[in-house]
């Protein structure tokens, strides 16, 4: 009797395995409990939602052996929404066009001091440990938005692929350490704080700076589009040059 229930039960999981629905709920829980957890801690950095729901819908597929693709077929209508998301993002922006018309002078410096110290350190850091030509590439777009990073990693010779984990690895990196980091050096203004987060961690860093404030979260904004366009057209050029150059 037993070793026919059993049997049920792997028939039932095989087919709701296979159902987007599934994937996509369990995405959403995934987020909402991780969500409700960072409340919790009282907003502490170390169980960022993202990092934590990533951390729990990787383990959960590994205990039921299911296969990415798999997965991704039912979350990729939360992905199709990154899209809209973006555009989104213009809302605070608008709101604050006469602050930021009046900033645009350091807002253009940190801007290119910012992705050619994002691309520069990752090339030579890469490349003094030994990594491949390929994964060079594919490292120096990291601070992006993922369809960039692919695009550029593509046209560069790189690996998309690792491009888009390398991208999700840096914003989430990059929300967890920019509380500690903002204390450590003294950073109070939310307009920095959100160009910080929005220049190094892209979406995921914009949505760390909007839980700072508003003014944050648009120069969040303002960050995420201006960096994807200058290091599309930084990266084409430095990153052959520095590997040029140094390996």
């Amino acid at each position: 009797m037993n070793n026919i229930d059993f049997h049920g039960i792997e028939e039932i999981w095989s087919s709701l395995s296979t159902s987007s629905l599934l994937w996509l709920t369990v995405t959403l829980a995934a987020y909402l409990f991780a969500q409700k957890l960072y409340k919790w801690s009282n907003w502490n950095s170390l169980l960022n939602p993202v990092a934590v729901s990533i951390v729990t819908v990787v383990l959960l597929l590994m205990a039921t052996h299911t296969p990415y693709q798999t997965y991704f077929s039912g979350a990729q209508f939360i992905h199709f929404l990154l899209g809209p998301t973006t555009v989104a993002l213009a809302v605070p922006l608008y709101d604050l066009r006469i602050q930021l018309a009046k900033n645009w002078l350091p807002i253009l410096l940190g801007l290119f001091a910012g992705a050619f110290t994002a691309i520069t350190s990752t090339v030579l850091i890469a490349g003094l440990l030994g990594a491949s030509p390929e994964t060079i590439i594919s490292l120096a777009p990291k601070s992006v938005t993922t369809p960039i990073a692919m695009s550029i990693a593509e046209k560069l010779g790189g690996l998309p692929a690792l491009s888009a984990s390398l991208v999700v690895l840096t914003g989430v990196l990059g929300s967890i350490c920019a509380g500690p980091l903002f204390l450590l050096l003294k950073v109070d203004s939310s307009s920095a704080k959100g160009f910080a987060l929005g220049l190094s961690a892209h979406g995921m860093g914009t949505s760390r700076a909007f839980q700072i404030d508003s003014t944050a979260g648009a120069y969040g904004s303002l960050a995420i589009g201006l960096t994807g366009l200058t290091t599309a057209l930084l990266a084409p050029l430095l990153t052959p040059l520095l590997m040029k150059i140094f390996f």
